[in-house]
């Protein structure tokens, strides 16, 4: 094996005879662990790893025939071509991966130790996203019309979005049963099925009783496509419709694109901005580690000359 290329014919000649079941494939076992949030972003880097085999799909990949040479060429190679973020959630697909192959029992444990021990890709590079400006938040606000259904429900998903700090996938799959006007508190489901209790703020709770003023006491989920005349369709939205509203909202407006991450990540900075505690934040966004929380810190660099300018340095004249 040279350059951390696998040998196409090593793996692709005969895979029908070596391939597990359907119902003892690792992939498909591995996947079904994962929150609903995670199995996309998982699948498709076991698909990038099948594809320096040139196998067209991560269920039709021999998994449980990977030795320690292999998985090393891997990692040269998702090290050589992606961000070390991005190399190391491939990795951990693959580790993931390999730990259901000896569940299965299509590996022993020496074979899946072996194979998984590869080191993480180091390295660090600049954050991705942006924080929305308080200017841009205002222009969205204005840009839905709350005599419209269809612009009292982006209000809504706008105001969880920033006021909350949700997750587009944890957005759409709110219920009217987690949410509590009377207290002001909404319970989140995220990733690895963890509930958090996130209080909201007076304006957020009145773009959600707006809302559901059109929307109905209907038990479902509580955002839904809205049909022409403002009828209300009551069925799931999906992530790529909240990322098609927001899109339209910024073109409405005149902001620049943003993603609706990063209106999570400007709940982030903005409860940093305001004296926030990190741990809180950690708490109120669902991180599992604070690290990951500072990652999502956008202030800039006001905040940290802010925060030189506290200090007092007695030089002498």
């Amino acid at each position: 094996m040279s350059e951390g290329v696998i040998a196409e014919e090593e793996w692709a000649s005969g895979l029908a005879a070596v391939v597990p079941s359907p119902e003892r494939n690792p992939v498909g076992v591995y996947l079904a662990r994962l929150a609903p949030g995670s199995r996309r972003a998982m699948r498709q880097a076991l698909g990038h790893l099948a594809a320096l085999a040139g196998v067209a799909e991560a269920e039709r990949f021999p998994w449980h025939l990977l030795r320690y040479p292999h998985t090393q060429a891997m990692r040269a190679r998702v090290a050589a071509r992606y961000a070390p973020a991005s190399a190391n959630k491939v990795l951990c697909a693959l580790r993931g991966v390999l730990g259901e192959c000896f569940r299965l029992g299509l590996m022993s444990a020496e074979e899946r130790l072996r194979a998984a021990d590869v080191a993480s890709v180091r390295g660090e590079r600049l954050p991705r996203g942006r924080a929305l400006t308080a200017g841009e938040l205002r222009a969205l606000f204005h840009a839905c019309d709350a005599t419209t259904a269809c612009g009292a429900r982006d209000a809504a998903l706008l105001g969880l979005l920033y006021g909350a700090g949700l997750r587009r996938a944890e957005a759409v799959s709110i219920t009217l049963s987690d949410l509590d006007l009377a207290t002001g508190t909404l319970r989140v489901t995220g990733k690895g099925d963890k509930q958090r209790a996130v209080p909201l703020g007076a304006s957020v709770c009145g773009a959600l009783e707006r809302w559901l003023r059109v929307r109905g006491s209907a038990a479902g989920r509580l955002f839904a496509p809205v049909r022409k005349g403002d009828g209300v369709a009551l069925r799931p939205m999906s992530g790529q419709a909240v990322l098609m509203i927001l899109r339209r909202l910024a073109a409405r407006c005149g902001v620049a694109r943003f993603s609706p991450h990063d209106a999570r990540r400007t709940f982030i900075s903005d409860l940093l901005d305001a004296g926030a505690d990190l741990s809180t934040v950690q708490q109120l966004a669902g991180h599992a580690q604070v690290t990951t929380t500072a990652r999502y810190d956008r202030r800039g660099e006001h905040a940290k000359r802010r925060a030189v300018g506290l200090l007092h340095v007695p030089v002498s004249e």
